[in-house]
């Protein structure tokens, strides 16, 4: 299939920019509601785990009714998601308007199974680094428009604005999914139609193809450091340097930057030369490398080298693990798959953010990119494991 990937990565970078806007405010609107940091960091993991739960149902209803549909009604609850954090008056409503977002969260196994349609096996990690790159894109530009709009004064920060910018964002991104994105995965041209696709949930899929439970694994460890990182850094700016959201957003902004340079560019060339495994395992080394600079830095100047190493190490790991994850698929199931493995990272982004508050109460400033840099180290065996062989994918393209 020769469908391209431009309108879905366009797509993809409007919706995560909505995400995005909202990243560097949520911690100060918790604050501002009178919240501690280790309550704060919680209300973000809620989004998560509500993904987590909503995931592989996403991935399975996209195998069995196609990727368009799944992808504009999940970005219609992120609408209204982001009308309810705008209005937001105390602290459950900023929490239920996260809950909201993490069940309508489905669109980013769609898309990456979107990808997976319509790519060659040999092209699929360059795909998935297109994706990938469309995701770090929105979170790049999203932080700094929200800072921007919301100001860098934390008692007098706007938050309706940005969040109505992200629910009109939305919009659009329905609007071109409707008028661009051509179907790519039709399961009534399935053996038996929509009675064929893969019915099994993701336990079993994890149990029966040990390649995709160890990258899954590999996953949860680096994201879950990601989220660790991600969730306390504001929180951590604002005691370290008293940054507000607009700082706070650039940084992300620069954080982000990083990312996207290695998905879009770096990845593409380094992953047909040295393949997936090495390529994530590079990124494992420098996403813990940069966490130790973040843990030890006494100036602006060391922390933004740390969170580039960060930056470096996540836009060489996200695509080629996703690739390595879609290669245990089969036509009929890779969007099950896909939601299986975002599953593992929506466990991860769970885990990191209830962490990091307490973590960060407990036990210092610098001890969550510690623990960051301890939970990614695994990864390493993980995917070192999960070196390439018969997967299901290459069974089926022999077939």
């Amino acid at each position: 299939m020769k469908t391209s990937l431009r309108p879905l990565f366009i797509i993809c970078v409007i919706d995560v920019l909505g995400f995005g806007i909202l990243i560097p405010l949520v911690p100060y609107m918790a604050e501002r509601f009178g919240i501690e940091p280790q309550l704060i960091t919680p209300i973000l993991g809620a989004y998560s785990l509500c993904q987590l739960i909503a995931a592989p149902l996403w991935g399975r209803l996209s195998d069995r009714y196609g990727r368009r549909p799944i992808l504009m009604l999940s970005l219609a609850g992120a609408c209204v998601s982001y009308v309810m954090l705008g209005f937001a008056e105390n602290v459950w409503w900023l929490l239920a308007s996260r809950v909201l977002a993490g069940f309508m969260a489905g669109n980013l196994s769609a898309a990456f199974a979107y990808a997976s349609d319509v790519s060659e096996p040999h092209k699929r990690a360059a795909s998935m680094g297109i994706v990938g790159a469309a995701i770090g894109v929105g979170f790049m530009i999203g932080p700094a428009v929200g800072g921007v709009l919301a100001g860098d004064n934390v008692n007098t920060a706007n938050f309706v604005l940005p969040a109505a910018v992200s629910a009109c964002l939305s919009i659009v991104a329905i609007m071109l999914v409707w008028l661009k994105l051509p179907e790519s995965h039709d399961p009534r041209a399935q053996p038996g139609g929509r009675g064929s696709v893969h019915r099994f949930g993701p336990l079993r899929l994890l149990r029966e193809r040990p390649g995709l439970r160890l990258i899954a694994l590999a996953a949860l460890c680096v994201t879950c450091s990601q989220a660790i990182l991600e969730s306390i850094f504001a929180i951590w700016a604002l005691a370290r340097f008293g940054f507000g959201p607009r700082t706070v957003g650039l940084i992300m902004f620069a954080l982000a930057f990083v990312a996207v340079a290695m998905q879009a560019g770096l990845v593409r060339m380094l992953v047909p030369r040295f393949g997936e495994m090495r390529v994530a395992m590079f990124g494992v080394c420098a996403y813990v490398l940069g966490l130790l600079i973040v843990a030890d830095a006494a100036h602006l100047s060391s922390t933004l080298f740390g969170l580039a190493l960060c930056g470096l190490g996540v836009g060489a790991f996200n695509p080629s693990a996703s690739s390595l994850a879609s290669r245990q698929s089969l036509p009929g199931d890779r969007g099950a798959v896909m939601g299986t493995y975002q599953a593992s990272t929506s466990l991860a982004r769970v885990i990191g953010p209830f962490a990091s508050g307490p973590i960060y109460a407990a036990f210092g400033p610098a001890a969550p990119f510690i623990a960051g840099a301890c939970v990614t180290l695994p990864a390493l065996l993980f995917v070192w494991r999960a070196r390439p062989g018969a997967t299901p994918d290459a069974v089926a393209n022999e077939s």
